[in-house]
């Protein structure tokens, strides 16, 4: 039977949004009496785009705010194919004015003084960086550019001239998303229903299947701790599930089960995490992950202070993508020839049935260790999870087969999964080897099993 919807809470409002509120109030009338009472003015990209441009140049408080009301209304109303044209309007009329940025350093040049700097200054800022700033003052505009920001995204790659859009509106982001503004929040099952809602909806490592499957993971032997920004209050930025266990985890299958047993919390010495989701696309390359998870650990050594292993159970999402271009000679490696041949041959049955060939196991799983420990770019990993947990300075432990069993588990990685180890005083120093020397931290264990595939000829 479906849980009940918990109740939603009410938050007391700040003065600084009453003020605005009452200032947006004003703007309003004032726009609408210089349109002459017709407020559906901004139809389509031409008349936003125009619009925008008179938000640049804008002089007045309130009419601006209820301009930039009207604007932010006026792109969500937009189809699809609108925004590519909305924002290919901005990369080609709200970039920089290479004109005035040469005459403004030309005065420099001809007068270097405070005055001509600024004026430099000013003129090597992106109109669009003024744009999203003025957008920005309207309540509770910061997620709606940051739903803007995950629209870009989507035409960035059919439309590569919206990428400098992108990188003016991302380094502002950077700004308003730092560290400091953010607080982190345990969340319960008396956590707000709105902020309960979208962990269901956000959950993207593995699916929350409703209410019931929600309760189970906030129970007393699990933990969910969110990053919330104050222009979003109810709406996380990310989140990290995590399981407190006596030993380590091998499989996510009994992490999620509604009806497990629970663990005692006082005598166990595990904290798995175990799903860690970026709640926006908006916020694609903003990263928060990795000190999330270091202030959690601290937050669990606080409140269980037996706990002597902090682990991640984690995804390989690009395993299974590079075996198959390995298979298909579309990549380079150093392995032998008879490794590929044993794969050609077993895995044909690998997404019916995991123990098909036990070979099947013998092979990937050393080949799992090889990706992870010799496949790189740069000197980093080419699987992103992998590089995001070595680069926070984590240690990578132990590599399971049949870790995730499910359909999303077998297309990534084929089911196989990893425990990468937090160890807080070895944290700094592995992440100063893994950027400056590209070395990954890994146990014998793993390092044996990569090195294992170089003996196999057959």
């Amino acid at each position: 039977m479906e849980q009940s919807k918990p109740s939603s809470k009410w938050h007391i409002g700040i003065p600084i949004s009453k003020m605005l509120a009452s200032a947006l109030a004003v703007g309003r009338v004032i726009l609408r009496q210089k349109s002459g009472g017709d407020d559906q003015t901004l139809v389509g990209p031409s008349a936003l785009l125009d619009a925008c441009g008179n938000l640049v140049e804008h002089q007045g408080e309130a009419s601006g705010l209820a301009l930039a009301e009207q604007i932010l209304s006026a792109y969500e109303a937009l189809t699809f194919e609108e925004k590519a044209a909305f924002f290919s309007g901005l990369a080609e009329d709200f970039l920089v004015d290479q004109a005035g940025v040469a005459a403004a350093a030309a005065q420099y040049q001809a007068q270097p003084n405070p005055a001509s700097m600024n004026t430099l200054r000013k003129a090597l800022e992106p109109r669009c960086n003024r744009l999203f700033r003025r957008l920005n003052q309207v309540p509770d505009a910061t997620g709606r550019l940051v739903k803007l920001r995950g629209d870009l995204l989507q035409h960035e790659g059919a439309h590569p001239q919206l990428k400098q859009v992108d990188d003016d509106l991302k380094r502002l982001l950077l700004i308003w998303f730092n560290l400091g503004f953010l607080s982190l929040r345990r969340i319960s099952w008396d956590s707000p229903a709105s902020t309960l809602e979208k962990l269901i909806e956000y959950e993207a490592v593995h699916e929350i299947r409703g209410w019931g499957d929600l309760r189970s993971r906030l129970k007393e032997d699990r933990r969910l701790f969110a990053y919330f920004h104050p222009a979003m209050p109810d709406d996380p930025i990310i989140f990290v599930q995590v399981a407190l266990r006596d030993g380590s985890s091998s499989a996510v299958g009994p992490l999620v089960q509604e009806d497990r047993i629970l663990e005692a919390t006082a005598t166990t010495n595990t904290a798995t995490f175990y799903s860690i989701s970026n709640c926006h696309k908006g916020l694609r390359g903003i990263s928060f992950g990795n000190f999330l998870i270091k202030q959690v650990a601290s937050e669990l050594r606080s409140e269980f202070p037996q706990l002597t292993r902090f682990e991640t159970l984690s995804p390989i999402p690009g395993f299974r993508a590079w075996v198959s271009a390995s298979l298909k000679g579309a990549t380079t490696h150093t392995l032998p020839a008879a490794v590929w041949d044993r794969l050609e041959t077993y895995l044909e049955d690998i997404d019916d049935n995991f123990d098909a060939n036990p070979l099947v196991q013998d092979t990937l799983l050393p080949l799992c260790a090889h990706y992870l420990t010799h496949e790189k770019k740069d000197q980093l990993p080419i699987d992103p999870v992998a590089k995001f947990h070595l680069g926070n300075g984590a240690l990578l432990d132990k590599i399971h087969w049949r870790g995730d069993e499910s359909e999303r588990g077998k297309q990534l990685s084929y089911g196989v999964m990893v425990n990468y180890v937090y160890e807080p005083e070895e944290i700094e120093n592995r992440h100063e080897a893994f950027f400056s020397e590209g070395r990954i931290a890994s146990s014998a264990a793993v390092r044996d099993l990569a090195d294992s595939l170089m003996g196999q000829t057959g």
